[in-house]
């Protein structure tokens, strides 16, 4: 084969796999509802590792596991995390399913077998070009470094500890309204009847 002709066919195959590639990622328009593709997926896993410091992936967590500092990390969890990931960490949330590529499942293996520090890096860092922000820079990493802890049990997270996970998930208006109410009902105090807010988005 001429030397011409190999450079046509490498330009026209490369061609064809940028787009090839440009079809997967706008296969629903630019729309946040859509599933990345297998090949979107793969690139983004590969990119991401690509992107790790190596002293990140083999950093290890200097805080030892205890009931005491699970359940710390279990109530940062419901307050800061559960928005996007759920309380179990299925991503199955108002918040999570708007987002493109959506959470993970941070229970499956494809988080679960990420390294100690691999994990520590994305709570510190986050994960450009998804819903995942960077929570270092505040001060220490040590909630972090717990969060990696919360994060490999939660394959084994118990129902009990779902339903304490809820007290402290995070509440709008009318969810504090309602609690109210239950409290008030619960002293004996008459009901009070309200209007219903106008919703808006």
């Amino acid at each position: 084969m001429k030397r011409g002709t190999l450079l046509l066919l490498i330009l026209v195959t490369g061609v064809g796999l940028i787009a090839a590639a440009g079809a997967s990622i706008l296969h629903n328009g630019l729309s946040a509802r859509a599933t990345p593709s297998a090949l979107e997926a793969t690139l983004a896993r590969y990119a991401r590792h690509l992107s790790w410091p190596h002293d990140a992936r083999s950093a290890k967590n200097p805080i030892a596991s205890s009931p005491q500092v699970l359940r710390q990390a279990r109530l940062h969890f419901a307050d800061h995390c559960s928005v996007c990931h759920g309380n179990d960490g299925g991503g199955d949330s108002m918040l999570g399913h708007g987002l493109y590529p959506k959470p993970p499942d941070l229970r499956k293996r494809e988080t679960q077998n990420l390294s100690d520090g691999e994990i520590f890096w994305i709570i510190e860092n986050g994960v450009r070009f998804t819903g995942m922000p960077a929570f270092g820079g505040h001060g220490s990493s040590e909630d972090s470094w717990k969060l990696v802890l919360f994060i490999r049990h939660l394959p084994v997270l118990a129902a009990e500890e779902r339903l304490e996970m809820e007290r402290y998930n995070p509440k709008g208006p009318e969810d504090l309204s309602e609690e109210q109410e239950e409290q008030d009902f619960l002293r004996g105090e008459p009901l009070q009847q309200k209007s219903k807010p106008e919703h808006h988005h």
